[in-house]
């Protein structure tokens, strides 16, 4: 069983910081993608960062590039996102997604994702 649980959302003020962890278990996760998807209210899904848990690559929506990083901790097989330079369009809440273990390709389409947690919210106040 496959389980991910997102935690670190909260209340922050434009300009801040938050990292958000999604704890994995129930397997290795060598051969998956990692993902984080955000969804505001009357949005759609939307793709914010990816990484390849076992080569590392990273990749980004344009949206988070260059103030957001995603990494993984294989010892505490944790995917973190840390969000620097928070905007109020930021607000939604935050899904971790897990891939696999086939080869995800299209790495930004939520349904190349079979596993998701719960979601953590995040909101930026100006």
């Amino acid at each position: 069983q496959v389980q991910l649980v997102e935690s670190g959302g909260g209340l922050v003020q434009a300009g801040g910081s938050l990292r958000l962890a999604c704890a994995a278990s129930g397997r290795t996760f060598n051969s998956y993608a990692m993902a984080w998807f955000r969804q505001a209210p009357g949005k759609e899904r939307e793709f914010v960062a990816a990484i390849r848990w076992g080569s590392g690559n990273t990749y980004y929506a344009d949206s988070a590039k260059g103030r957001f990083t995603t990494s993984r901790d294989n010892n505490k097989s944790t995917v973190y996102l840390q969000m620097n330079s928070l905007k109020p369009e930021d607000t939604a809440v935050y899904y971790c997604a897990a891939g696999g273990p086939y080869y995800v390709v299209s790495y930004s389409n939520p349904r190349e994702y079979n596993y998701w947690g719960q979601g953590t919210q995040v909101t930026v106040s100006s």
